[in-house]
């Protein structure tokens, strides 16, 4: 199956445990259609560039999935309906990176890698 990336931001008054109980209800949206949620990272509450619906941050989340096609845009189209999900992002990759993303690796961790 193929590999997704997704990126979604949630309102900046959920509190941490309901953005992360997002992650899970997508997760569950997935798995009920034949995908798989790989991994999550919660990368907590940062401030965006802009305003996006008179907020000027968001919590950010990262999810790793397996899933066919047709089981991403249903939880795409579950995404954009929900009212706490301001922005939402998908990407097609060719492998899963191992450990954390860069989001979450130390300075230090990104210093050696150069």
């Amino acid at each position: 199956m193929p590999l997704y990336e997704h990126v979604l931001i949630a309102r900046q008054d959920l509190s941490n445990a309901q953005a992360e109980g997002l992650i899970e209800h997508f997760g569950t949206v997935l798995s009920d259609n034949d995908g798989k949620l790989i991994d999550s990272e919660y990368w907590g509450v940062k401030t965006m560039a802009y305003k996006i619906n008179k907020n000027r941050k968001g919590h950010y989340a990262m999810m790793r999935t397996d899933a066919p096609a047709p089981a991403v845009q249903e939880m795409e189209r579950l995404m954009r309906l929900h009212d706490d999900v301001m922005r939402v992002m998908t990407i097609k990759v060719d492998a899963h990176e191992e450990g954390p993303s860069v989001q979450m690796q130390k300075r230090d961790d990104r210093r050696e890698r150069r």
